[in-house]
């Protein structure tokens, strides 16, 4: 059974989406901040992150993918490096803010995917399916 890190601030989110990703073959372990959620991707190696951009402040989540790509050989994040990580946020509805996967045109930290809230079930768990199989 693959193991998700769900990462949002929205606890009632959070236990919506574990029960519908447990029904769906999943693991789910939340967190409800970024620093829970740095704690608990170190402590559990995860197969896939699922997180808000927005937790503790406006850009919490941007910064815990950042320090979790990391690439330098000494960072305590290198086990957990490459683990696929899929921003599902509002965002773009509260800043206005858009933005793209494309890495030429975009300022988001290396993620395998990005879906707007309320993201279509379907569409999250093709995501999933696609990042961890």
């Amino acid at each position: 059974m693959k193991k998700i890190l769900l990462i949002d601030n929205d606890k009632a989110l959070c236990e919506s989406l574990s029960g519908t990703l447990e029904a769906n073959g999943y693991a789910v372990i939340c967190a409800h901040s970024a620093v829970e959620g740095r704690r608990l991707a170190l402590a559990l190696a995860p197969d896939a992150i699922v997180t808000e951009a927005m937790l503790e402040t406006d850009n919490a989540g941007f910064e815990l993918v950042y320090q979790i790509r990391d690439d330098r050989p000494d960072s305590r994040y290198a086990a957990i490096r490459d683990t696929p990580i899929l921003l599902l946020t509002a965002i773009d509805q509260l800043t206005h803010f858009r933005f793209s996967l494309n890495e030429k045109q975009s300022y988001l930290p290396p993620i395998s995917g990005m879906l707007s809230k309320p993201a279509q079930i379907d569409t999250l768990l093709s995501k999933l399916k696609d990042m961890v199989g």
